[in-house]
């Protein structure tokens, strides 16, 4: 591989890392926020302990987070230095927002939260693990507007003195109709990947203890009991909580996806045209749900099931009356618009990548159907098909956002900067222009390293995870803070880091 190759999988594959633990970010930390919302407003103790039980994962998953994150905008001068010095003056903008306005508000009242719980009045510590959510998104805001503009460069002019794009309206770039698109899009995503966690490990948990709770019913009452308590007073609502935001965040993606892949069609058909392996402009083409064959070549596919309507209307809202341009005729028009190249993206990852995203999001909708089915009128199930079903459908959000994150880095190729159909002619660069010039040995040594960090985190990260969710909420946390004594909980104490 030459250093191209070598510093688009460096990108790719620290990108994806990365990509696993963002959504659950972005949705654990409102619910986390609603949970301990709901042991202010009701006093009842069961919302405190889960507040600190999945408030412990949402902190491990936010400090591997940073951690994998790092790397990310350090990459754009090390791998892609051409890049950066074409589009920094306008790239860098909602990137330093990012860390200037976004990361220091979510990790200044993160630490406030954490060592907060006796030190805070009660309200003021609620506020905190609110400001954090509100960050924690605004962060994915500002992220997606950067990436945003490498999809439909806005809100910038080509300087043709310096051969750079410079930023002429900031409030263009971060009103991008891309931008506005896609961050409701992964707002949803990660509600769904968020809530497909709370609910997968609160369905396993109920499960669990209905069913030691009947094996010792007779020889331990009293734990017998206390399980029962648990599954009923402490994971189902929990699990409950969980079922409830995966409806509404799976029709928010269906509502949103929609409206993205409009745009998507608009203003990149060739990336649409090759999700569907659509070779050949053609006027209201069938959606493909199968193919066969390797996509290197378009026509070879060949289309084994697919449905009517759907694509004409994924693409104008349309059910007939829709022509839609292939990849083959695109190629051609492009060949004429910038000259000699090959601008087809690798087909078999965008048309596979775009069914991955869809599909895997079927494991959460499984879970939701079930889970508020078996736990209707009161019902706490013991059924060992539904805690293997809860843990089976906790994975698939997390593999469908990075199927659609793939999907839209991949099918943007060969563009690094995608030309805007409406906007500024020159602000347009391919990968292979935006590319450092290193020679491939140091590409591939930072490849290597990185890549066994990466794997080592995310071992990390596994064990963690699925350590703390194992153990489930402590004794420790059984009762909040200051109810065994007689001090005033709702004043605040000097703060220490000796937590």
């Amino acid at each position: 591989m030459d250093v191209l190759d070598l510093s688009r999988w460096q990108f790719g594959i620290t990108t994806v890392y990365h990509f696993i633990l963002v959504p659950l970010t972005i949705g654990l930390a409102p619910l986390v926020a609603i949970m301990q919302t709901m042991w202010v407003v009701t006093g009842k103790d069961h919302w405190y302990r889960l507040t600190k039980f999945f408030g412990k994962m949402f902190l491990i998953n936010f400090a591997l987070g940073v951690a994998t994150g790092i790397v990310q905008e350090f990459q754009f001068g090390m791998n892609w230095s051409e890049y950066s010095r074409f589009v920094g003056d306008v790239f860098g903008a909602p990137l330093a927002l990012e860390g200037l306005v976004a990361f220091f508000m979510e990790s200044t009242f993160l630490g406030l939260w954490i060592f907060g719980w006796t030190r805070l009045p009660k309200l003021v510590h609620l506020a905190t693990i609110w400001l954090v959510a509100i960050g924690v998104n605004a962060s994915a805001f500002f992220i997606i507007a950067a990436n945003s503009f490498m999809q439909h460069p806005v809100g910038a002019t080509y300087n043709p003195e310096t051969g750079r794009a410079e930023l002429t309206s900031i409030w263009e770039l971060l009103t991008n109709n891309t931008a506005l698109a896609a961050f409701p899009h992964a707002v949803a995503g990660g509600f769904l990947t968020a809530a497909t966690f709370v609910a997968g490990i609160g369905g396993w948990w109920m499960v669990r203890n209905m069913r030691r709770a009947a094996e010792i019913r007779t020889s331990e009452p009293e734990e017998a009991q206390r399980l029962e308590n648990d599954a009923r007073g402490l994971f189902r609502p929990a699990t409950r909580l969980g079922l409830m935001v995966m409806i509404v965040s799976g029709i928010g993606l269906f509502v949103t996806g929609d409206v993205q892949a409009k745009l998507m069609f608009e203003q990149q058909p060739m990336k649409m045209a090759s999700a569907e392996s659509l070779c050949h402009t053609e006027t209201d083409p069938n959606f493909s749900i199968l193919t066969i064959g390797t996509h290197n070549d378009c026509d070879g596919v060949i289309h084994v099931l697919d449905v009517p309507f759907v694509l004409p209307f994924l693409a104008e809202g349309e059910f007939s009356g829709v022509t839609l341009q292939g990849v083959e005729d695109l190629q051609a028009q492009y060949e004429q618009e910038f000259g000699p190249g090959n601008y087809k993206p690798n087909l078999f990852v965008t048309y596979w990548s775009f069914r991955a995203m869809i599909g895997l999001a079927a494991g959460s909708a499984a879970l939701a159907l079930a889970g508020l089915w078996v736990t209707r009128g009161g019902r706490v199930p013991d059924q060992k098909w539904f805690s293997t079903l809860s843990l089976v459908a906790i994975p698939t959000p997390f593999l469908a956002n990075s199927a659609g994150w793939i999907f839209t880095e991949m099918g943007r190729q060969p563009w690094v900067v995608h030309p805007n159909p409406t906007g500024v002619d020159m602000i347009r660069l391919t990968v292979d222009q935006g590319v450092s010039d290193h020679a491939a040995g140091t590409v591939l040594t930072s490849l290597i390293a990185f890549t066994l960090v990466y794997a080592a985190l995310g071992v990390v990260w596994f064990w963690l995870i699925r350590k703390y969710a194992m153990e489930g909420p402590q004794e420790h946390d059984a009762q909040p803070p200051g109810s065994n004594d007689d001090t005033d909980d709702t004043q605040p104490k000097q703060l220490s880091f000796a937590y």
